[in-house]
């Protein structure tokens, strides 16, 4: 039996007292434990969403929970305590806990520890994204008896992820007029995020042998003169941050994730393609098809002038979302400023060139008025897979999601 099982079976089998007779750090502390203990990588939350819903079960019986099954093993957390606010956020990580897949962004095939608590600091696995403040969300929900909460499957960005937990939310729901997003950010609260896209940019010559580097075109092949490409991407890359008109709170990024090209348990061919995927927020609202089309004309015209001149070059694009603001004065942003002058004595700071998107742009695009806030988290001193978080800090925005539940009007 794996070492998570066997954790998650011990928190399962005891005998908790009720939960009004613990602190809020406690309660914390607890789901982090359990949720620690079992992997929800996106679009396999099933499992995840089954088992924390029998321990809510037992340790909140007040409540009715309930899974939300999406696609083949998506699955998400809801449960509401009559009319009232969303309060969101998300089960999957973005990465699966120690499978072999993560070593092409880590660098790191040894298995992730567990969680820790060291005073103040809890470090673990998948805390930023988002198992830190989805507890938060989880705590302040099952204490505040006022609200509907979504620990939604599927909440991270994938090329073409199938349905996802929040989109199977508003097909079997009706949404509330507004909407907390319970995420790590920054020290603020945001109520205008960036939309996003993915470009795939595809580059085609022709296959050869690495024993005879004039039979491919280029010769070498693409893979050689993958240098091109990427000198080209760096300079629009950087004409595109600086077209940024940073309206509102947001901003605009730009990276390449990933680069492939032919069989590496064969590299004595050549391949024929080159494929190099970006990923690309904007604040303002681009049209992907304009923007693949802009940059597919660069780079035709300087691989004319290079040795990629017989290659092909399609640019493809796959929007995520559009950017998408709620009123500054919305009575979900209005509540939130209250609450968070109340609970840390000052206003929150203002914030301009954010370029984090997440599922408040869907909501926000459906009608639902959002604010964005929680914890901020960094890579942990021992291992940067795993986060780190402020357990004071996460108490105090588990209050905030706890008074907003409550005090925002139907």
């Amino acid at each position: 039996m794996a070492s998570g099982v066997r954790r998650l079976g011990t928190l399962l089998s005891q005998r908790l007292p009720l939960s009004q007779q613990l602190s809020l750090r406690q309660q914390l502390l607890d789901v982090l434990h359990l949720l620690d203990a079992t992997p929800a990588p996106r679009g396999q939350e099933r499992t995840a969403a089954h088992r924390l819903r029998a321990w809510c079960a037992h340790r909140w019986p007040h409540v009715e929970w309930q899974v939300l099954e999406h696609g083949p093993a998506g699955g998400s957390l809801i449960a509401a305590h009559g009319a009232g606010p969303l309060l969101y956020s998300h089960l999957d990580t973005s990465l699966d806990d120690g499978g072999p897949q993560n070593q092409l962004v880590t660098g790191n095939a040894a298995p992730v520890g567990p969680l820790g608590v060291d005073g103040d600091v809890v470090a673990g696995f998948g805390l930023g994204v988002a198992r830190g403040p989805a507890t938060a969300a989880l705590v302040a929900f099952a204490e505040a008896g006022a609200g509907r909460l979504l620990l939604a499957g599927s909440g991270t960005h994938r090329r073409s992820g199938g349905i996802t937990g929040l989109e199977a939310y508003t097909d079997a729901y009706q949404l509330p007029r507004s909407a907390i997003v319970a995420k790590c950010g920054p020290p603020t609260l945001l109520w205008h995020e960036p939309g996003a896209l993915y470009l795939t940019v595809r580059l085609t010559g022709r296959s050869g042998a690495a024993m005879m580097a004039q039979s491919a075109t280029p010769p070498g092949g693409v893979v050689a003169g993958a240098g091109v490409l990427l000198d080209e991407l760096a300079r629009w890359r950087t004409a595109y941050l600086a077209a940024d008109p940073r309206e509102g709170q947001t901003g605009r990024a730009c990276g390449i994730g990933a680069i492939s090209g032919g069989w590496p348990d064969k590299p004595d061919l050549l391949p024929a393609e080159l494929r190099i995927d970006l990923y690309v927020v904007a604040g303002d609202r681009v049209q992907p098809a304009v923007l693949a089309a802009e940059l597919a004309d660069r780079l035709r015209e300087r691989c004319a002038k290079s040795v990629l001149r017989n290659c092909a070059v399609e640019v493809e694009t796959e929007p995520v979302a559009a950017a998408a603001a709620t009123p500054a004065d919305a009575p979900v942003v209005t509540a939130a400023r209250a609450a968070w002058l109340d609970e840390f004595g000052t206003q929150p700071p203002p914030i301009t060139g954010w370029t984090g998107s997440t599922d408040g742009v869907v909501l926000r695009a459906r009608g639902v008025d959002t604010v964005r806030l929680g914890p901020q988290a960094k890579p942990a001193v021992d291992d940067p897979r795993r986060d780190a978080l402020s357990l004071g800090q996460l108490t105090a925005y588990a209050r905030i999601y706890r008074r907003l539940l409550t005090e925002l009007p139907v």
